[in-house]
């Protein structure tokens, strides 16, 4: 990418990429280390658990052979080459790691490139001695350190296992990193909008893990062309641990090559500030002379996205149901891990409950997003304008988190009607279970309303917070955590559902909780300075 970038305007284009690497991994001391230890702790605390669950060689090679009838779980994690436990590693959680990377590079990449011109800050940096080129490469560079420090760790954690395995693992994790954080330099210089950006990136994304699942669910070895049309089926078929296959990486590696290349070529044609996909203006009157008309404009597509996702996920993991109770059935290990997340009511209510407890952990970092964008329009100035009208900051802020607060409950029962029409039964207990996630994510959005009305340089930490969650919910079942962590997060409170029974305290307490959350951030909001 460096190479490129000279050969089209030579030094000057770089200059002070330094200074401004520096800055980003800077502003980033928080964000990123977050999200490298999330994906690190995920990858590199399988190994221990897999060995509980499937000790022996034969209950591997089990496992194999019932993954390889069973395309409704390999849609969901992907084929199984090998039955040591690094195969096991690689298979169970590589291409959500590769996709952790994938977020956690297109967030990095957007924000020190199309956020900095959106809020006015990369014009006073042009104005110094700064190259043309010299905010997109640090963007990437950034991106490139924290993929970096991301299979280090994977290849050092994982030596044990077998270097090669893990080095072939560490480098296609941090290579499909770079293929999103390139696909995101590029999206950047074609939309005017930092939030069209991260949208239209995550969109790829997810185009690609359902690519990679429509492929593995009708193949049991990654040899489907849909599955290598994705970058995740790429990392899958660098098959770690398995007769790794070296090639593979040519390919992330030209994919990276080729995108960056693209970048630059873009970003020298363009001015600061344009896009070459300019952003339609809309009316300023009718369906948009209210601040709630307005914030639904805004956050209209977001909702339609994660609307589609939740209901697919729903009909996905309702028509895994009955073969995953196959699966796990006679292994006792694995049986205790799924009545830790889904209670102990039988296997099939015990694996629904798990898996609508999932979706409800990833509602979090929906109404997180949503609730930021009150965050984002007043940081870029765009708030400004419609507070100096008869407009109330709280009439404003209403706006945006009924569409947040609404929107999760909105997501989570379309989980519920998906999860009806994949498994075909139990449809109101499940779409119960589905609601009763609702007071756990409204206490999330409530700490990240709270932090943007009182502290509103911290709001960002909110995804810690998401991510936090996430973590102790997704991985602390699995390690047989103890209580006292797994009650840290609001989802720890919840009664299992369905099978379970009905508890009204802790809804009632987590939903008080949320309330009082909520209305601490306006009450900071109406007092404090709006930012700029």
């Amino acid at each position: 990418m460096t190479a490129f970038a000279v050969r089209h305007g030579g030094s000057r284009q770089l200059a002070g990429t330094g200074t401004l690497l520096r800055f980003a991994l800077r502003r980033d001391r928080l964000m990123i280390p977050v999200w490298i230890a999330v994906d690190a702790l995920m990858v590199l605390s399988m190994p221990g658990t897999l060995e509980g669950l499937y000790g022996t060689p034969a209950e591997r090679a089990d496992l194999v052979r019932q993954m390889a009838a069973n395309s409704s779980l390999r849609a969901m994690v992907g084929p199984v080459f090998g039955d040591s436990l690094g195969a096991l590693t690689a298979w169970r959680v590589g291409i959500y790691a590769g996709a952790l990377a994938a977020v956690m590079s297109l967030l990095v990449v957007v924000r020190h490139t199309r956020d900095e011109e959106e809020s006015g800050r990369q014009e006073l940096v042009a104005s110094g001695a700064v190259g043309r080129r010299a905010s997109l490469t640090a963007a990437l560079l950034a991106a490139a350190v924290a993929n970096a420090v991301l299979a280090l760790l994977v290849t050092v954690g994982l030596a044990g296992q077998g270097a090669a395995g893990a080095l072939a693992l560490g480098l296609g994790i941090a290579g499909v990193g770079m293929v999103f954080a390139t696909m995101a330099a590029i999206v950047a210089q074609l939309t005017e909008s930092a939030r069209l950006a991260r949208g239209l990136t995550a969109a790829v994304l997810g185009t690609a893990f359902v690519l990679r699942a429509a492929g593995d669910s009708g193949t049991h070895d990654g040899s489907s062309v849909l599955t290598w049309l994705s970058p995740l089926g790429w990392l899958e078929n660098l098959r770690p641990y398995a007769g790794e296959r070296w090639w593979v990486l040519a390919l992330l590696s030209g994919a990276v090559v080729l995108q960056g290349a693209v970048a630059y070529a873009l970003a020298g044609r363009r001015d600061l500030g344009m896009s070459f996909l300019p952003t339609r203006p809309g009316p300023a009157s009718g369906r948009l002379g209210t601040t709630s008309a307005l914030a639904w404009r805004l956050q209209r597509g977001g909702v339609l996205g994660w609307s589609i996702g939740f209901f697919l996920a729903g009909v996905v993991y309702g028509g895994m149901t009955e073969g995953a109770a196959d699966l796990v059935g006679d292994n006792a290990n694995a049986r205790r891990i799924i009545e830790r997340m889904g209670g102990q009511s039988g296997l099939t209510d015990a694996f629904l409950a798990s898996m609508i407890g999932m979706l409800g952990l990833v509602a979090a970092l929906w109404i997180v997003a949503s609730v930021l964008r009150l965050h984002g329009e007043e940081t870029s100035g765009r708030a400004e304008p419609v507070l100096a009208n008869a407009v109330g900051r709280l009439r404003w802020a209403a706006g945006h988190l009924v569409i947040a607060f609404g929107g999760a409950a909105w997501i989570m029962l379309l989980a519920g009607l998906g999860f009806a029409v994949g498994y075909g039964r139990q449809v109101g207990p499940v779409l119960a279970a589905c609601l009763v996630q609702l007071p756990a994510v409204w206490v999330v959005g409530g700490v990240a309303v709270l932090l943007h009305g009182v502290l509103p340089r911290a709001a960002v930490a909110a995804w810690g917070l998401a991510g936090a969650v996430l973590l102790i919910g997704w991985i602390g079942p699995a390690l047989d955590v103890p209580r006292a962590v797994l009650d840290v997060s609001p989802f720890g409170h919840l009664p299992k559902l369905p099978g379970g029974s009905m508890e009204w305290g802790p809804v009632a307490v987590l939903t008080g909780v949320a309330g009082l959350l909520v209305a601490g951030g306006l009450a900071g909001l109406r007092r404090r300075d709006m930012s700029t």
